[in-house]
């Protein structure tokens, strides 16, 4: 299994980016071909020290393996998905991706 992980920094307008996010860009990504599952939240607490989140969204989504996550992207969809996000994402975003190893079933 594969997984993405992208995390927005706050931005400049939270009532804006969650609209724009979910009637928009959120519809362009669940239609990245081999998406397995996907959520994401814009609830996010306080870290372990107390202090301030860096983050106001988290979204993380998978993919049976890396290759399909990178066909996925080149894909006409996935550029839609990469296209849209400064259209929403005015403090940026940081795209991470993994194979997950270990763990548990829930």
């Amino acid at each position: 299994m594969h997984k993405i992980i992208v995390l927005y920094p706050e931005p400049v307008d939270r009532g804006a980016f969650i609209e724009y996010y979910e009637s928009t860009h959120l519809p362009l990504a669940m239609k990245l071909p081999g998406l397995r599952s996907w959520r994401y939240t814009t609830n996010i607490s306080p870290g372990a020290g107390g202090g301030p989140s860096p983050y106001f969204a988290i979204f993380e989504a998978e993919f049976n393996d890396a290759g399909e996550l990178q066909a996925a992207m080149a894909s006409p969809e996935g550029q839609a998905v990469a296209a849209d996000v400064p259209n929403y994402a005015t403090g940026g975003a940081l795209v991470l991706d993994y194979a997950i190893s270990g763990g548990s079933g829930s």
